[in-house]
């Protein structure tokens, strides 16, 4: 664990400070896009605040390839530079989006060959399902599978990138709980060691939100861009393909102690779902929308989640926190049932069914009643 949180001290160490230079440097030779008619803020803000996070990261692989603890996932080096070829690629056409606006095709075919590269090259694929049976029967499939997911994820993490502090709060909360069931589902198929990919990026992911988000709290004085919310989400899609297409249906069933075993089965897929599940929501219905308007899924427009609760009159900071919590609820909740699921159907699985209700009900009550009378001014990003 002591190297985890070193993982996480000097991801989060290094992002700040490259991120305090990212902005001096952007705001000296006025490297920030003008306000667009959907932005929420009033002020024009460096969007490259993706490169301070990206050497973040950098400096977390480059750190725990030196390290002994962590040879284990650096046994298989083509996976490991895989999928830092996979971020290098994501954050520089992300860079030359924040600057130029790129059109939506091209960014498209970067993620699908960034998710080639994690996928065929890496080898990271969703080989099987932890259900009674593998529902996966082809090489193929499981490639194609997994780069969707992994596309879908990265576009739905950029996706809710619209006020101050969310991306950064939100993948902080849904990484940290990632991580504990990353770290706790390791001993449960009995792998040999806790130090594996999954709970790595996560913790890497920890600790680029914590030093980034000083920067981005409101007032921001930098945005992360697409540079830094497809990387993130690039890397939180790798990390759950890495834990949940690697489980053995067979191993995983055995380790469940309880009644539920059907339920100990699909909480693995579900949980990595779950810590997304508010930028997927906005995301589907981003593409339902626009497509049913006869629009480009891509094409921008104003009616994200988070513009509807600036609408409905919540302060910018008030309607990021909303978010947080709900992130946090749900999550939270999915987590103890899972490790409810191993120590029986009462205990720890009712807690987490109690937690969830109870605390949903709170989010919604605290999201449906306004922090102030309808909104009528843009409020910072």
């Amino acid at each position: 664990m002591k190297q985890y949180l070193f993982t996480v001290i000097l991801t989060a160490a290094v992002t700040l400070a490259c991120s305090w230079a990212v902005w001096q440097l952007s705001l000296r030779f006025k490297l920030y896009p003008g306000i667009r008619e959907r932005d929420v803020h009033t002020t024009p803000t460096p969007r490259l605040g993706g490169v301070a996070m990206l050497l973040g990261i950098l400096a977390a692989f480059a750190a725990s390839a030196a390290s002994p603890f962590f040879h284990i996932i650096w046994a298989q080096p083509q996976t490991m530079w895989s999928v830092l070829g996979a971020v290098l690629l994501i954050a520089i056409v992300g860079v030359i989006d924040d600057l130029w606006d790129l059109d939506w095709m091209i960014k498209l075919g970067a993620q699908f060959l960034a998710a080639g590269l994690v996928t065929i090259v890496g080898g990271l694929q969703i080989a099987s399902l932890p259900l009674a049976e593998p529902v996966i029967g082809s090489n193929w499939l499981s490639i194609v599978i997994t780069m969707l997911a992994i596309v879908i994820v990265m576009n739905a993490v950029n996706f809710i990138d619209g006020l101050d502090g969310l991306v950064a709060g939100v993948c902080l909360i849904a990484n940290g709980v990632f991580f504990a069931y990353s770290y706790i589902i390791a001993r449960d198929i009995g792998q040999s060691s806790y130090f594996s990919l999954a709970p790595f990026i996560a913790a890497v992911l920890i600790g680029a939100c914590i030093g980034f988000l000083p920067m981005n709290w409101s007032p921001a004085k930098l945005f992360m861009g697409d540079s830094g919310a497809l990387v993130i989400g690039l890397l939180m899609a790798t990390s759950a393909v890495a834990i949940t297409g690697q489980l053995n249906p067979a191993v995983l069933t055995n380790a469940q102690i309880g009644r539920s075993q059907l339920l100990g089965a699909f909480i693995p897929i579900l949980l990595p779902v779950v810590v997304v599940l508010l930028p997927l929501l906005d995301f589907g219905l981003a593409v339902l929308r626009r497509m049913g308007a006869g629009k480009s899924p891509f094409s921008p427009d104003r009616k994200h989640l988070h513009h509807r609760m600036l609408d409905l009159g919540h302060r910018g900071r008030d309607a990021v926190l909303i978010f947080y919590a709900w992130t946090a609820i749900i999550s939270i909740a999915v987590l103890l049932m899972y490790i409810g699921s191993r120590e029986g159907w009462y205990g720890e699985y009712a807690a987490g069914v109690v937690f969830g209700i109870v605390g949903a009900a709170a989010c919604l009550v605290v999201t449906l009643i306004p922090s102030r009378p309808r909104a009528t001014q843009k409020e910072s990003k």
